[in-house]
Protein backbone atom coordinates (compact mmCIF):
# COMPACT_ATOMS: atom_id res chain seq x y z
CA UNK A 1 0.00 0.00 0.00
CA UNK A 2 2.93 2.32 1.30
CA UNK A 3 4.31 1.84 -2.60
CA UNK A 4 1.49 2.74 -4.68
CA UNK A 5 1.97 4.98 -7.06
CA UNK A 6 -1.83 5.71 -8.33
CA UNK A 7 -4.81 5.54 -5.88
CA UNK A 8 -8.30 5.27 -6.19
CA UNK A 9 -10.00 6.39 -3.37
CA UNK A 10 -14.05 6.46 -2.95
CA UNK A 11 -16.04 7.97 -0.20
CA UNK A 12 -19.61 7.64 0.19
CA UNK A 13 -22.38 9.86 1.07
CA UNK A 14 -22.97 9.46 4.71
CA UNK A 15 -19.20 10.41 5.12
CA UNK A 16 -19.45 13.57 3.24
CA UNK A 17 -23.19 14.93 4.57
CA UNK A 18 -25.23 15.94 7.53
CA UNK A 19 -28.09 13.18 8.54
CA UNK A 20 -30.71 16.20 7.48
CA UNK A 21 -29.27 16.25 3.74
CA UNK A 22 -26.08 18.94 2.36
CA UNK A 23 -22.53 18.71 2.45
CA UNK A 24 -20.69 18.66 5.98
CA UNK A 25 -18.00 21.23 5.08
CA UNK A 26 -15.73 19.74 7.87
CA UNK A 27 -15.72 16.31 6.71
CA UNK A 28 -14.82 17.22 3.19
CA UNK A 29 -11.58 19.20 4.35
CA UNK A 30 -10.66 16.49 6.73
CA UNK A 31 -10.82 13.89 3.77
CA UNK A 32 -8.96 16.55 1.36
CA UNK A 33 -6.42 16.97 4.23
CA UNK A 34 -5.56 13.30 4.21
CA UNK A 35 -5.70 13.19 0.35
CA UNK A 36 -3.49 16.50 -0.27
CA UNK A 37 -1.05 15.11 1.75
CA UNK A 38 0.34 12.43 -0.71
CA UNK A 39 2.01 14.66 -2.77
CA UNK A 40 4.02 11.36 -3.86
CA UNK A 41 0.54 9.53 -5.02
CA UNK A 42 -1.63 10.52 -7.91
CA UNK A 43 -5.23 10.18 -6.51
CA UNK A 44 -8.51 9.39 -7.98
CA UNK A 45 -11.56 10.43 -6.23
CA UNK A 46 -14.73 8.61 -6.63
CA UNK A 47 -17.30 10.60 -4.77
CA UNK A 48 -20.81 10.12 -4.10
CA UNK A 49 -23.10 12.41 -2.33
CA UNK A 50 -24.67 14.75 -5.17
CA UNK A 51 -28.02 13.71 -4.32
CA UNK A 52 -27.74 14.02 -0.68
CA UNK A 53 -26.16 17.18 -0.85
CA UNK A 54 -29.13 18.62 -3.44
CA UNK A 55 -31.78 17.60 -0.21
CA UNK A 56 -31.67 20.10 1.90
CA UNK A 57 -31.36 23.28 -0.86
CA UNK A 58 -34.36 21.77 -2.51
CA UNK A 59 -36.10 21.47 0.48
CA UNK A 60 -36.08 17.54 0.65
CA UNK A 61 -36.38 15.92 3.83
CA UNK A 62 -35.00 12.57 3.02
CA UNK A 63 -33.83 10.67 -0.72
CA UNK A 64 -36.64 11.01 -2.39
CA UNK A 65 -37.93 7.55 -4.15
CA UNK A 66 -38.62 8.75 -7.46
CA UNK A 67 -36.05 9.03 -10.59
CA UNK A 68 -37.16 12.84 -11.98
CA UNK A 69 -36.33 14.22 -8.17
CA UNK A 70 -33.19 12.22 -7.86
CA UNK A 71 -32.15 13.73 -10.88
CA UNK A 72 -33.02 17.08 -9.68
CA UNK A 73 -31.52 16.75 -6.68
CA UNK A 74 -27.94 15.73 -8.32
CA UNK A 75 -28.53 18.06 -10.31
CA UNK A 76 -28.19 20.77 -7.69
CA UNK A 77 -26.25 18.70 -5.48
CA UNK A 78 -23.48 17.75 -8.04
CA UNK A 79 -22.30 21.58 -8.58
CA UNK A 80 -22.29 22.48 -4.86
CA UNK A 81 -20.59 18.96 -4.20
CA UNK A 82 -17.34 20.21 -6.88
CA UNK A 83 -17.84 23.60 -5.55
CA UNK A 84 -16.93 22.55 -1.91
CA UNK A 85 -13.86 20.20 -3.41
CA UNK A 86 -12.65 23.16 -5.47
CA UNK A 87 -12.20 25.37 -2.34
CA UNK A 88 -11.00 22.60 -0.11
CA UNK A 89 -7.87 21.36 -2.13
CA UNK A 90 -7.08 24.97 -3.36
CA UNK A 91 -5.96 25.14 0.02
CA UNK A 92 -2.81 23.03 -0.89
CA UNK A 93 -2.57 24.15 -4.56
CA UNK A 94 -4.34 21.50 -6.16
CA UNK A 95 -6.70 21.77 -9.18
CA UNK A 96 -9.77 19.53 -9.51
CA UNK A 97 -11.63 18.01 -12.32
CA UNK A 98 -15.03 16.81 -12.52
CA UNK A 99 -15.39 13.29 -14.32
CA UNK A 100 -19.30 12.28 -15.05
CA UNK A 101 -19.54 9.07 -15.86
CA UNK A 102 -22.40 6.47 -16.68
CA UNK A 103 -22.30 3.33 -17.34
CA UNK A 104 -22.83 3.53 -21.07
CA UNK A 105 -19.51 5.31 -20.74
CA UNK A 106 -17.54 2.28 -19.36
CA UNK A 107 -19.60 -0.36 -21.47
CA UNK A 108 -19.25 1.17 -24.89
CA UNK A 109 -15.57 0.81 -26.33
CA UNK A 110 -15.11 4.02 -27.98
CA UNK A 111 -17.05 5.66 -24.44
CA UNK A 112 -14.62 4.06 -22.40
CA UNK A 113 -11.19 4.81 -24.23
CA UNK A 114 -12.22 8.50 -24.03
CA UNK A 115 -13.22 8.10 -20.73
CA UNK A 116 -9.36 6.71 -19.82
CA UNK A 117 -8.26 9.66 -22.03
CA UNK A 118 -9.57 12.03 -19.78
CA UNK A 119 -8.14 10.74 -16.16
CA UNK A 120 -4.65 10.03 -17.37
CA UNK A 121 -4.47 13.89 -18.63
CA UNK A 122 -6.24 15.50 -15.60
CA UNK A 123 -3.27 13.50 -13.39
CA UNK A 124 -1.11 14.14 -15.66
CA UNK A 125 -1.45 18.05 -15.50
CA UNK A 126 -1.29 17.09 -11.47
CA UNK A 127 -5.19 17.70 -11.05
CA UNK A 128 -7.10 15.40 -9.02
CA UNK A 129 -10.60 14.02 -10.68
CA UNK A 130 -13.59 14.03 -8.85
CA UNK A 131 -15.97 10.93 -10.64
CA UNK A 132 -19.13 10.43 -9.94
CA UNK A 133 -22.30 8.56 -12.05
CA UNK A 134 -24.13 10.87 -13.87
CA UNK A 135 -26.99 11.09 -11.58
CA UNK A 136 -28.56 13.63 -13.84
CA UNK A 137 -29.05 12.02 -16.56
CA UNK A 138 -28.33 8.49 -15.84
CA UNK A 139 -31.35 6.17 -16.22
CA UNK A 140 -32.90 3.11 -14.45
CA UNK A 141 -31.13 1.18 -17.49
CA UNK A 142 -27.73 3.25 -17.65
CA UNK A 143 -26.99 3.58 -14.17
CA UNK A 144 -24.29 1.67 -12.66
CA UNK A 145 -26.63 1.53 -8.98
CA UNK A 146 -23.84 2.66 -6.47
CA UNK A 147 -20.39 4.13 -6.73
CA UNK A 148 -18.46 1.31 -4.94
CA UNK A 149 -19.54 -0.54 -8.18
CA UNK A 150 -18.05 2.39 -10.15
CA UNK A 151 -14.63 2.73 -8.21
CA UNK A 152 -13.57 -1.09 -8.79
CA UNK A 153 -14.00 -0.06 -13.00
CA UNK A 154 -12.74 3.17 -12.53
CA UNK A 155 -9.73 2.06 -10.25
CA UNK A 156 -9.41 -0.53 -13.65
CA UNK A 157 -9.84 1.77 -15.86
CA UNK A 158 -6.85 4.02 -14.34
CA UNK A 159 -4.53 1.16 -13.77
CA UNK A 160 -4.72 1.79 -9.87
CA UNK A 161 -2.48 -0.03 -7.91
CA UNK A 162 -4.41 0.80 -4.62
CA UNK A 163 -8.42 0.85 -4.50
CA UNK A 164 -9.46 2.52 -0.96
CA UNK A 165 -13.64 2.34 -0.07
CA UNK A 166 -14.21 4.38 2.64
CA UNK A 167 -17.68 4.41 4.67
CA UNK A 168 -19.36 4.82 7.99
CA UNK A 169 -18.15 1.43 8.81
CA UNK A 170 -14.01 0.76 9.59
CA UNK A 171 -14.48 -2.74 7.50
CA UNK A 172 -15.72 -6.34 7.24
CA UNK A 173 -16.89 -8.02 10.09
CA UNK A 174 -18.15 -11.48 10.76
CA UNK A 175 -21.82 -10.41 11.53
CA UNK A 176 -23.49 -7.21 12.53
CA UNK A 177 -21.03 -4.75 14.28
CA UNK A 178 -23.16 -3.16 16.39
CA UNK A 179 -23.69 -7.04 18.19
CA UNK A 180 -21.25 -7.14 21.00
CA UNK A 181 -18.76 -10.62 19.98
CA UNK A 182 -18.49 -9.59 16.57
CA UNK A 183 -14.65 -8.96 15.18
CA UNK A 184 -13.43 -7.45 12.18
CA UNK A 185 -12.41 -9.29 9.28
CA UNK A 186 -7.90 -8.07 8.77
CA UNK A 187 -8.12 -9.61 5.52
CA UNK A 188 -9.64 -11.63 2.63
CA UNK A 189 -7.25 -13.90 0.79
CA UNK A 190 -9.81 -14.92 -1.92
CA UNK A 191 -13.86 -16.17 -1.99
CA UNK A 192 -13.97 -18.71 0.18
CA UNK A 193 -12.62 -16.27 3.19
CA UNK A 194 -16.19 -14.93 2.80
CA UNK A 195 -18.49 -18.36 3.11
CA UNK A 196 -20.93 -18.27 5.79
CA UNK A 197 -20.59 -14.59 6.69
CA UNK A 198 -23.51 -12.70 6.84
CA UNK A 199 -23.31 -9.04 4.77
CA UNK A 200 -26.03 -6.09 6.03
CA UNK A 201 -27.19 -4.13 2.77
CA UNK A 202 -27.86 -0.93 4.29
CA UNK A 203 -25.87 1.93 5.35
CA UNK A 204 -26.67 3.36 8.50
CA UNK A 205 -26.96 7.10 7.77
CA UNK A 206 -29.95 6.29 4.99
CA UNK A 207 -28.59 9.01 2.48
CA UNK A 208 -26.78 6.41 0.26
CA UNK A 209 -27.39 3.57 -1.83
CA UNK A 210 -24.86 1.04 -1.27
CA UNK A 211 -24.11 -0.70 1.65
CA UNK A 212 -21.43 -3.64 2.67
CA UNK A 213 -22.76 -6.34 -0.17
CA UNK A 214 -21.78 -3.45 -3.13
CA UNK A 215 -18.61 -3.04 -1.05
CA UNK A 216 -17.45 -6.13 -1.17
CA UNK A 217 -18.93 -6.72 -4.16
CA UNK A 218 -16.15 -3.89 -5.82
CA UNK A 219 -13.54 -5.29 -3.40
CA UNK A 220 -14.05 -8.11 -5.42
CA UNK A 221 -14.21 -6.64 -8.86
CA UNK A 222 -11.17 -5.05 -8.28
CA UNK A 223 -9.15 -7.65 -6.23
CA UNK A 224 -10.20 -10.25 -9.36
CA UNK A 225 -8.70 -7.56 -12.09
CA UNK A 226 -4.95 -7.24 -9.86
CA UNK A 227 -5.45 -4.38 -7.62
CA UNK A 228 -5.56 -4.82 -4.01
CA UNK A 229 -8.15 -3.20 -1.73
CA UNK A 230 -8.99 -1.45 1.53
CA UNK A 231 -12.29 -1.15 2.75
CA UNK A 232 -12.42 1.10 6.26
CA UNK A 233 -13.93 4.18 7.67
CA UNK A 234 -13.44 7.70 6.24
CA UNK A 235 -11.82 8.77 9.87
CA UNK A 236 -9.13 5.94 9.26
CA UNK A 237 -8.32 7.47 5.35
CA UNK A 238 -4.95 8.49 6.80
CA UNK A 239 -3.80 5.08 8.64
CA UNK A 240 -5.50 3.35 5.11
CA UNK A 241 -3.13 5.64 2.60
CA UNK A 242 -0.01 4.93 5.04
CA UNK A 243 -0.33 1.37 5.08
CA UNK A 244 -1.84 0.75 8.77
CA UNK A 245 -3.39 -2.03 10.13
CA UNK A 246 -7.10 -0.72 9.37
CA UNK A 247 -10.32 -2.06 7.90
CA UNK A 248 -10.15 -4.98 5.66
CA UNK A 249 -7.75 -5.60 3.24
CA UNK A 250 -8.81 -8.16 -0.11
CA UNK A 251 -5.52 -9.44 -1.68
CA UNK A 252 -5.37 -9.54 -5.55
CA UNK A 253 -7.29 -12.82 -6.66
CA UNK A 254 -6.65 -12.82 -9.93
CA UNK A 255 -4.20 -10.38 -12.96
CA UNK A 256 -4.75 -7.64 -14.75
CA UNK A 257 -7.31 -8.18 -17.31
CA UNK A 258 -8.05 -7.00 -21.21
CA UNK A 259 -9.96 -3.80 -20.52
CA UNK A 260 -12.87 -4.66 -22.45
CA UNK A 261 -13.42 -7.96 -20.61
CA UNK A 262 -13.89 -6.30 -17.19
CA UNK A 263 -16.57 -3.84 -18.48
CA UNK A 264 -17.89 -6.76 -20.62
CA UNK A 265 -18.65 -8.60 -17.57
CA UNK A 266 -19.57 -5.43 -14.86
CA UNK A 267 -20.02 -2.83 -16.82
CA UNK A 268 -22.11 -3.80 -20.27
CA UNK A 269 -25.35 -4.17 -20.27
CA UNK A 270 -26.91 -7.14 -22.52
CA UNK A 271 -29.18 -6.03 -25.45
CA UNK A 272 -30.39 -9.40 -26.11
CA UNK A 273 -29.42 -13.42 -25.63
CA UNK A 274 -28.24 -16.20 -27.00
CA UNK A 275 -29.09 -20.14 -25.63
CA UNK A 276 -26.39 -22.62 -26.28
CA UNK A 277 -26.97 -26.18 -26.85
CA UNK A 278 -24.67 -28.21 -23.90
CA UNK A 279 -22.04 -28.73 -26.42
CA UNK A 280 -21.34 -25.04 -26.90
CA UNK A 281 -21.87 -23.86 -23.59
CA UNK A 282 -18.61 -26.56 -22.84
CA UNK A 283 -16.75 -25.38 -25.70
CA UNK A 284 -17.27 -21.88 -24.19
CA UNK A 285 -16.72 -22.23 -20.17
CA UNK A 286 -14.52 -25.28 -20.41
CA UNK A 287 -12.47 -24.65 -23.35
CA UNK A 288 -12.84 -20.84 -23.72
CA UNK A 289 -13.58 -21.62 -27.38
CA UNK A 290 -15.55 -19.12 -29.75
CA UNK A 291 -18.94 -19.72 -30.55
CA UNK A 292 -19.77 -20.96 -33.84
CA UNK A 293 -23.07 -20.82 -35.44
CA UNK A 294 -23.86 -24.51 -34.93
CA UNK A 295 -23.59 -24.09 -31.12
CA UNK A 296 -26.88 -21.78 -31.29
CA UNK A 297 -30.38 -22.90 -30.31
CA UNK A 298 -32.39 -19.68 -30.26
CA UNK A 299 -31.78 -16.09 -30.07
CA UNK A 300 -33.90 -13.39 -27.92
CA UNK A 301 -33.98 -9.49 -27.94
CA UNK A 302 -33.15 -7.34 -30.78
CA UNK A 303 -29.47 -6.04 -31.03
CA UNK A 304 -27.20 -5.13 -33.95
CA UNK A 305 -23.52 -6.36 -34.32
CA UNK A 306 -20.48 -5.05 -31.84
CA UNK A 307 -23.19 -5.11 -28.97
CA UNK A 308 -22.48 -7.13 -25.59
CA UNK A 309 -25.10 -9.80 -25.55
CA UNK A 310 -25.24 -12.67 -22.89
CA UNK A 311 -24.81 -16.57 -23.71
CA UNK A 312 -27.10 -18.92 -22.08
CA UNK A 313 -27.63 -22.25 -20.94
CA UNK A 314 -30.81 -24.25 -21.89
CA UNK A 315 -32.66 -23.38 -18.39
CA UNK A 316 -31.70 -19.62 -19.11
CA UNK A 317 -28.97 -19.62 -16.72
CA UNK A 318 -26.37 -16.56 -18.11
CA UNK A 319 -22.72 -18.70 -18.41
CA UNK A 320 -20.98 -16.11 -20.34
CA UNK A 321 -21.46 -12.54 -21.91
CA UNK A 322 -19.83 -11.41 -25.21
CA UNK A 323 -19.78 -9.32 -28.44
CA UNK A 324 -22.06 -10.08 -31.13
CA UNK A 325 -20.47 -10.31 -34.42
CA UNK A 326 -23.55 -10.56 -36.33
CA UNK A 327 -27.27 -8.37 -35.93
CA UNK A 328 -30.14 -10.70 -33.90
CA UNK A 329 -32.03 -11.08 -37.55
CA UNK A 330 -29.13 -12.62 -39.05
CA UNK A 331 -28.58 -15.07 -36.79
CA UNK A 332 -31.65 -17.80 -37.07
CA UNK A 333 -30.56 -18.57 -40.54
CA UNK A 334 -26.99 -19.39 -39.16
CA UNK A 335 -28.13 -21.27 -36.22
CA UNK A 336 -26.76 -25.25 -36.12
CA UNK A 337 -24.85 -24.78 -39.50
CA UNK A 338 -20.87 -24.83 -39.93
CA UNK A 339 -18.91 -22.02 -40.90
CA UNK A 340 -18.12 -23.80 -44.05
CA UNK A 341 -21.23 -24.62 -45.18
CA UNK A 342 -22.37 -20.64 -44.28
CA UNK A 343 -19.88 -19.40 -46.10
CA UNK A 344 -20.02 -21.40 -49.40
CA UNK A 345 -23.91 -20.83 -49.00
CA UNK A 346 -23.64 -16.75 -47.80
CA UNK A 347 -20.24 -15.53 -48.61
CA UNK A 348 -16.53 -15.84 -46.95
CA UNK A 349 -18.44 -13.21 -44.49
CA UNK A 350 -20.15 -15.80 -42.69
CA UNK A 351 -17.01 -17.66 -41.98
CA UNK A 352 -16.47 -16.69 -39.17
CA UNK A 353 -17.72 -17.06 -34.87
CA UNK A 354 -20.80 -15.43 -33.89
CA UNK A 355 -19.16 -14.16 -31.22
CA UNK A 356 -15.08 -14.45 -31.04
CA UNK A 357 -12.95 -16.00 -27.72
CA UNK A 358 -11.22 -12.67 -27.13
CA UNK A 359 -14.66 -10.96 -26.95
CA UNK A 360 -15.60 -13.54 -24.50
CA UNK A 361 -15.64 -13.50 -20.77
CA UNK A 362 -16.95 -16.49 -18.78
CA UNK A 363 -19.37 -15.41 -15.68
CA UNK A 364 -18.61 -17.40 -12.74
CA UNK A 365 -21.39 -18.21 -10.20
Amino acid sequence: MTDARRVVVKVGSSSLTTAAGGLDADRVDALVDVLAKYQDKEVVLVSSGAIAAGLAPLGLDRRPRDLARQQAAASVGQGLLVARYTASFARYGRRVGQVLLTSDDTSRRAHYRNACRTLDQLLAMGAVPIVNENDTVATDEIRFGDNDRLAALVAHLVRADLLVLLSDVDGLYDGDPATPGTSRIAEVSGPKDLEGISIGSAGRAGVGTGGMVTKVEAARIAAAAGIPVVLTSAVHAAEALAGGPTGTHFLRTGRRSADRLLWLAHASTPRGALVLDDGAVRAVVERRSSLLPAGIASVEGEFAAGDPVELRDVTGRAVARGVVNFDAREIPRLMGRSTRDLARELGPAYEREVVHRDDLVVLHH
